[in-house]
């Protein structure tokens, strides 16, 4: 799979590129929907539905933008789909519960005329009419190789033990990407890994109860783990804090929530994935509109027989936190540096 990179210089710097030259026009007054798989990562909620109707309000003042989401529920996405379609959606941009599943409304819409977008996560067994994500296998071999470099930066030597690796939902076809990727960075690390989750549903305290079971089992012989996205990896680093593990090994995250943000200012987590969801929104929205138009958006590389565009986002640690986080304007240090965290946002320069 080809990587795209791009230059982080900033959420709006980058939207502004994104959609710059932009020419297409909409159909006067179309819907276009926008369906959302899950509400246990906050950034759907609290990123990609604001980014996308924002970008797509740009673009389109007077489209009609439908958004649901189906926490986690392929049924009720489903029932999701069924409703857009009947309100006359032309475009939907779709983030599917079951990448297998939804195949099948893939397929549905297309008979109707309707363009999909797949949208975070692929359709492998159907050939979308476009997707727009972040690099996922790259996101999975940068967290893996990451923690493997401070690893062998701190001299822990494979012989001291082994890795966890906790993957994403099963169902998630996302997800065995970043897994493939993960592989990708360990398999040849010298590091062992001691055991391997698939997360159901993406579900932190199912993460949190795995962990805790291979505590018992390993004990001080887990010198790292790499977690697939910073809700799994703050249920690990749940578990071993009950465990009274102490000190914490590296825990790696993806996404680079508020609360993983934290963990990493207190050291608690080592790593996580700086990918503003508004990038990967405005290039959805993007598309819609070039779609709707009769026009066909710009691919980069082609992914499961589907035209597609893929972003390569930056790896965070407390090294690079202020660079990467304040300085680019992705969050601001009010944010993050509250109550405990205060004290360790001075000691990374960050804050007043």
């Amino acid at each position: 799979m080809t990587r795209i990179a791009i230059k982080m210089t900033g959420a709006a710097a980058l939207v502004a590129g994104l959609l710059g030259g932009t020419s297409a026009f909409a159909q006067s007054g179309a819907t276009v929907a926008f369906l959302m798989p899950d509400q246990a990562s906050t950034r759907y909620e609290e990123h990609d539905a604001p980014g996308f109707v924002a970008e797509m309000k740009k673009l389109c003042a007077d489209c009609k933008v439908l958004y649901q989401n189906a926490d986690a529920d392929a049924s009720r996405q489903q029932q999701q789909f069924n409703s857009v379609v009947s309100q006359g959606a032309k475009v939907i941009v779709l983030d599917p519960v079951d990448s297998t599943a939804a195949a099948s409304l893939v397929k549905q819409a297309q008979a109707q005329g309707i363009k999909v977008i797949a949208y975070d996560r692929p359709i492998p067994d159907a050939k979308a009419d476009f997707y727009v994500s972040f690099n996922n296998e790259g996101i999975g071999k940068a967290i893996a190789d990451s923690l493997v470099e401070h690893l062998k930066a701190k001299g822990v030597a494979a012989a001291d033990g082994g890795v966890l690796q906790i993957n994403g939902s099963p169902t998630d076809a996302a997800a065995g990407l970043i897994k493939k990727g993960i592989h990708a960075g360990l398999d040849n690390s010298g590091y062992k890994i001691l055991a391997e989750y698939d997360t159901p549903e993406w579900a932190p305290p199912k993460a949190q109860q795995w962990t805790s079971g291979q505590v018992t089992r390993f004990g001080k012989k887990i010198v790292g783990i790499v977690a697939a996205n910073d809700g799994t990896g703050g249920g690990a680093i749940a578990a071993l804090k009950a465990a009274g593990v102490d000190p914490v090994p590296p825990v790696t995250g993806n996404d680079a929530t508020i609360a993983a943000l934290q963990l990493i200012i207190s050291g608690d987590q080592y790593n996580t994935i700086s990918k503003p969801s508004e990038i990967v929104a405005a290039a959805a929205a993007n598309a819609a509109v070039k779609l709707l138009a009769g026009e066909t958006p710009k691919a980069d590389v082609t992914l499961y027989d589907t035209p597609s565009q893929l972003f390569i986002p930056a790896v965070v640690t407390a090294e690079n936190l202020k660079a990467e986080i304040i300085d680019k304007n992705i969050m601001k240090a009010e944010q993050l540096c509250v109550d405990r965290y205060a004290e360790g946002c001075k000691k990374l320069g960050i804050g007043g």
